[in-house]
């Protein structure tokens, strides 16, 4: 079955070449894609994607059913539900789970780093425990506008 991070309202468990077209499709929806620079993948890559040693990938559930992804990497982690799933408190809960479980796994900080434009994002963020550290940030190869930097604090 693999590790699970279980929040209050979400699970989250590690992604799997079984989720490739899940993610494949989950990124085609403009909904999503809008928020992650309108990138799109095909198959092969998201298998790449899932394969990086640097990053690990998760799926994030609730009631059992897959509602998004979220993904860490040495910076922090990177987050999107499905539009169905957004607006319960769903990402929040993810967010705060898996950073507990890094801070609990050693990690000294974990940070987010959303677009000052997108406000729904930065409120989920804060929601989750996550304060604002500096904003303004240029875009640069991981972003295509300025950005934010957060922290979390519980």
């Amino acid at each position: 079955m693999g590790l699970r991070v279980r929040g209050r309202l979400t699970e989250l468990r590690q992604a799997t070449d079984e989720d490739v077209e899940r993610l494949v499709a989950w990124h085609a929806d403009p909904e999503v894609r809008r928020y992650w620079d309108w990138e799109t993948f095909t198959p092969e890559e998201m298998r790449e994607r899932l394969a990086r040693e640097d990053v690990d990938a998760w799926i994030v559930e609730a009631e059992r059913e897959p509602v998004g992804y979220l993904q860490v990497h040495p910076e922090g982690l990177d987050m999107f539900l499905v539009p169905s799933a957004r607006g319960r408190g769903l990402g929040p809960d993810a967010a705060r789970a898996m950073a507990e479980h890094l801070l609990a796994g050693g990690r000294t900080r974990v940070t987010v780093d959303p677009y000052e434009w997108n406000g729904p994002a930065i409120r989920a963020w804060e929601h989750a425990g996550f304060v604002e550290l500096s904003r303004g940030h240029p875009p640069d190869d991981d972003h295509s506008a300025e950005w934010i930097l957060m922290e979390y604090r519980g």
